[in-house]
């Protein structure tokens, strides 16, 4: 027994073995061999006396996996509590206003100087300054999902869809607020047909409705009779059919008294006497047809089919048979039918997204069609999973065929456009990552810029073009041409901003990384704030609100409702920014103690949160003083590209004429000078002259 008790003894004792004979080591490391380190091997002979039988084996692999997994929370706690500290305290600004309200919001509006706010079966008005309601819209069996409010100078056309799909438009003017038409509201409720988005043009000239129905989706594009509104409601003719009245008024009536007790300044009264035109429709386009083998016998009726090379480049009008489609599916399926083989869902209905663009020499329309300046004319639209983007004219009727006058074909599928508000660049954002910027007003592409390896673009936002005179941001006055910038929010919840200039290489740069520890503070939203030079701000995922400083890349303040309220989904912020004034809106839910005592009330407080950056110190300087002429920048050789080329030459010209006129009066001077020096001599000196 003792024998074999030291034996065990030993072969306890882990050792370190060599695959080679051992050897005695040089005493300086220089000389030391290096060997590779699978030339050792760690040899624990304790693990063949006390191995675990099961089910311990395997308890104690689970508490070494609870032990990790405990110390890895520990390392990353410790982490965080370290970059907290490491970083800069915020500045956290509070609202200025809360605006509480009966019912949940769904949706928010700013237009002019008020605020439309979609709830539960209608839309409250309030003005933006005092925030109080001045107007209550509830005539609906379904809740109010989304709601557009396009200012018309002095009036405001408001749109309206529900939980059912049907689209409402009203016309709101001075006092009075006018429902113009359901436009795809029916009778029979089998043949109904849901709106899922909608657009209209600046100005309110033209408006489309992307429409689904049973297994078809199609756009209606409809030309809005802004005059005939105006001429309406101000000339007003009550309908004649007593009976029809009666029940539009029983319908659509609203009870001006004020509501909720809610202290109001003024009433808008709403008209359901008074009708108003109805939109005209003059265009109804489809998504393209898949391509498939052709019918042509010749190449010369493929081109023969194409007319005024209107629609050339979408791919329908080739020369390519259906043997040839056929053997190419074969090859591919051949290639990757590991990938294929299984059950294949169903392709959901194609989606659709459009712009109403201005005249430019970009888009190619007929020599006949003369556009007024500032009314759209061109309707811009592409499709899911599409590489083109088509060009459809807003001057036609609806017996005219609805076929793209022009198609600007992408490498890869379209997934994001954007158009700027003043309707003069355009971004295309394709799967593959890569952004296409045009120059919709001067007529040529800004550049092609890609995303990093893996990113693929969410949403895109422009920036109002700023420059940077004397250390501070600053708006032009005039219109700067040929200066985009706008940041770009990826699927990984990075951020980048694009700028480009001229003919001058498209830059791309990040603002904020991909979070990799922290996905709670993963960006979920982006708004620009119009009234900030390079501000924007930033919605995460834990319902922080950071105003960010892009041309630095750094976060300025935050912005956060009281303590007892917490954003009902943070990760969806309902929230709007006025582009006209430095405010802006967040929906804040519900306060927390207020939660808990109301669970049984069928309709809890929901407070809506106004932010007005004038009133914060650190950002009042730049609010008010935002602004710079456009003389005060002619000087300024950096700054000189930022005018129309027009205006550089005209005042290149005056600045030439001032300097000869100058160096002309110079000479003149210089002559008379020396003229009067010779009198002088001449007087002094007669024998030498």
């Amino acid at each position: 027994m003792s024998t074999k008790r030291s034996q065990t003894q030993k072969m306890r004792l882990p050792t370190f073995t060599q695959k080679v004979p051992l050897e005695v080591p040089s005493p300086t490391e220089k000389d030391w061999s290096k060997d590779n380190i699978e030339d050792y091997v760690i040899k624990d002979l304790d693990q063949g006396v006390n191995s675990l039988p099961q089910p311990y084996r395997m308890i104690n692999k689970l508490v070494n996996l609870v032990f990790d997994l405990a110390w890895e929370l520990i390392e990353e706690r410790d982490t965080l509590k370290e970059s907290e500290i490491d970083c800069i305290q915020l500045t956290i600004y509070p609202p200025l206003t809360e605006v509480q309200l009966n019912k949940m919001p769904n949706c928010m509006a700013i237009s002019q100087d008020y605020v439309f706010i979609g709830v539960g079966k209608g839309f409250f008005i309030y003005n933006l300054y005092n925030t109080k309601r001045i107007c209550t819209w509830e005539k609906l069996k379904v809740d109010v999902t989304s709601i557009w409010a396009t200012d018309l100078g002095n009036e405001i056309l408001i749109a309206l869809l529900d939980e059912m799909g049907i689209i409402r438009l009203f016309y709101f003017y001075k006092d009075s607020l006018f429902l113009i038409k359901a436009i795809n509201e029916v009778e029979d409720t089998s043949k109904h047909n849901a709106c899922v988005k909608m657009a209209i043009s600046q100005g309110g000239d033209f408006a489309a409705f992307l429409l689904q129905g049973v297994g078809d989706v199609w756009l209606d594009v409809y030309k809005l009779p802004k005059e005939s509104w105006l001429k309406e409601v101000e000339h007003p003719q009550v309908t004649s059919n007593t009976k029809k009245k009666a029940r539009q008024t029983q319908l659509n009536s609203v009870d001006p008294t004020p509501i909720d007790n809610l202290e109001m300044d003024m009433n808008i009264y709403f008209r359901g006497d008074i009708k108003l035109s109805f939109p005209v429709p003059i265009m109804k386009i489809k998504p393209p047809k898949p391509i498939t083998g052709t019918t042509f016998k010749s190449p010369l009726e493929v081109f023969a089919k194409v007319e005024d090379c209107y629609g050339l480049g979408s791919g329908q009008n080739h020369f390519i048979k259906e043997s040839q489609w056929e053997h190419q599916a074969e090859i591919f399926y051949t290639s990757y039918r590991k990938f294929l083989d299984g059950e294949w869902e169903e392709e959901p209905l194609s989606s659709a997204t459009f712009h109403f663009l201005l005249p430019s020499c970009l888009t190619a329309m007929p020599a006949e069609v003369r556009s007024p300046s500032g009314v759209a004319c061109i309707l811009g639209i592409h499709w899911t999973r599409h590489h083109n983007f088509f060009l459809y004219s807003l001057n036609r009727t609806l017996k005219d065929k609805a076929d793209p006058e022009g198609v600007w074909p992408c490498a890869a599928p379209i997934v994001i456009s954007q158009l700027s508000c003043s309707s003069s660049y355009l971004v295309l954002a394709c799967e593959d990552g890569v952004l296409t910027l045009w120059d919709l007003a001067e007529g040529f592409p800004l550049g092609v810029v890609a995303l990093p390896e893996g990113c693929t673009c969410q949403s895109l936002h422009f920036l109002k073009s700023f420059l940077i005179h004397k250390g501070q941001k600053m708006f032009p006055e005039g219109p700067v041409k040929s200066q985009m910038k706008c940041v770009v929010l990826c699927t990984d919840a990075s951020l980048y901003l694009v700028e480009a200039s001229g003919t001058q290489e498209p830059t791309i740069s990040m603002l904020v990384e991909r979070p990799t520890k922290h996905i709670d503070k993963a960006i979920c939203a982006v708004a620009p704030v119009p009234t900030l030079p390079g501000m924007v701000l930033i919605f995460s995922k834990n319902g922080s609100v950071n105003l960010m400083d892009v041309t630095k890349a750094e976060v300025i303040c935050a912005f956060a409702p009281p303590r007892s309220y917490h954003l009902e989904v943070p990760w969806e912020p309902l929230f709007v920014v006025s582009s006209h004034h430095p405010c802006f809106l967040l929906h804040g839910g519900c306060p927390a103690e207020t939660e808990a005592t109301t669970d049984n009330a069928s309709d809890p407080w929901n407070s809506v949160f106004y932010f007005n950056f004038e009133t914060y110190p650190l950002l009042e300087n730049i609010s008010k003083n935002c602004t710079i002429p456009l003389k005060d920048l002619v000087d300024d050789k950096v700054f000189s590209r930022v005018l129309p080329l027009e205006e550089r030459c005209q005042r290149f010209l005056q600045k030439s004429f001032q300097t000869l006129k100058k160096n002309q009066m110079e000479g003149h001077d210089h002559w008379a000078r020396l003229r009067k020096y010779s009198l002088i001599l001449q007087k002094e000196n007669p024998k030498k002259f």
